[in-house]
């Protein structure tokens, strides 16, 4: 089941050494460790000295590629886990009985989600409880993190947001969010788990992929600045979000779980950019001057006088949520949890990131 486990961190099933006397240092099993979450949060539990397991459900080695770049892969314990495959989740957690659980994994694109909602319930959801159900039943000391998200909030007309909002979903991704959620926090109240959940704002890094807005601007235009790309094509540029960094989020995970008791926490910025000001943000980070014309469909962006951004309604959203921004003043008063990382500083590190994997491929 495990690909690669240290000599030195060999355990018996109790989680002791073998030697018998001395406790091992904590243990964390992280699903979905190969997206930018994972990468950060693994980083971090390592230099706090903790035995880290990470699960993945390819098998292919190129998914890792952000541990890899980060540094930090050979330090890591990978299992082949899907989290529609509860037998093995069962397993899994019986055989490691980890000190904290952070779940990661999920079908995380919205789009995707409308398209195959059967896969992203069984993922996200159903994932959620195989995972609580396995905790409750063979490692009950267990502290579980659940990776919630804004969007359980969709419809609401409450902003800004906090832990007291009402959820109002509007697309198959949102839904399963809260299924879990709630899941997570009924296994805390109903059988006594330590569990909290974090209610996670966009987020992004300099390892989001393109398959997300912000990762399509920032490698997008740092394509066109290099020739290699005349131009790119996006949704409503009107359309705003309370962008953070996924390093500074993932401080906040760890946080959680550290606290007497389990919770549920907001975390965000509690501060609303516009997709346009973030194609701005990348464009003068790659010394780039933008022009802007036009209106709604029409709305371009020139450079030297050459369109290099357009709008194409085929990437706009058809259930749009409404303005979402997080208050995050418990994480801040109970956690002493703080944003390090500013929009700008965000968009830069991501540009940078980009151009330095375009001119070295």
């Amino acid at each position: 089941m495990i690909l690669k486990v240290s000599q030195e961190s060999a355990s018996d099933s109790m989680g002791r050494d073998r030697v018998g006397s001395l406790p091992m240092k904590k243990t964390a099993l992280i699903t979905g460790i190969a997206g930018q979450d994972g990468c950060y949060l693994s980083k971090l539990l390592l230099q706090s000295g903790y035995q880290v397991y990470g699960t993945t459900h390819s098998t292919d080695r190129s998914r890792l590629w952000r541990l890899e770049e980060e540094g930090h892969l050979n330090d890591i314990d990978i299992l082949h886990l899907d989290l529609r495959d509860r037998d093995k989740i069962a397993d899994s957690i019986k055989e490691l009985c980890p000190t904290e659980l952070y779940n990661l994994g999920a079908q995380s694109l919205v789009g995707k989600s409308s398209t195959h909602p059967f896969y992203t319930s069984e993922v996200n959801a159903m994932g959620a409880l195989a995972l609580l159900e396995a905790v409750r039943k063979y490692s009950p000391e267990t502290r579980y993190y659940q990776a919630s998200s804004s969007e359980i909030y969709g419809n609401t007309q409450e902003s800004p947001q906090s832990e007291k909002t009402c959820f109002q979903p509007r697309n198959p991704y949102g839904v399963s969010k809260q299924y879990a959620h709630w899941m997570t926090k009924t296994y805390r109240t109903h059988f006594g788990l330590h569990t909290s959940c974090g209610i996670l704002f966009n987020h992004e890094s300099p390892y989001r992929g393109e398959d997300f807005v912000t990762g399509k601007i920032t490698q997008g235009l740092a394509r066109v600045s290099l020739g290699m790309l005349e131009k790119i094509e996006v949704g409503n540029v009107q359309a705003r979000r309370d962008w953070g960094f996924s390093g500074d989020y993932v401080r906040a995970m760890h946080m959680m779980l550290q606290q007497p008791q389990g919770d549920e926490y907001v975390v965000s910025t509690g501060r609303l950019h516009t997709v346009q000001d973030l194609i701005n943000a990348a464009a003068q980070a790659l010394e780039m001057s933008l022009e802007w014309q036009g209106e709604e469909l029409e709305t371009v962006a020139l450079y030297k006088g050459r369109e290099v951004v357009s709008v194409n309604s085929q990437f706009f959203r058809k259930n749009e949520t409404s303005q979402l921004v997080g208050d995050s003043s418990k994480a801040r008063e109970v956690l002493g949890w703080e944003p390090q990382v500013s929009f700008e500083q965000l968009i830069t590190m991501m540009v940078q990131a980009d151009l330095r994997r375009l001119q070295s491929a």
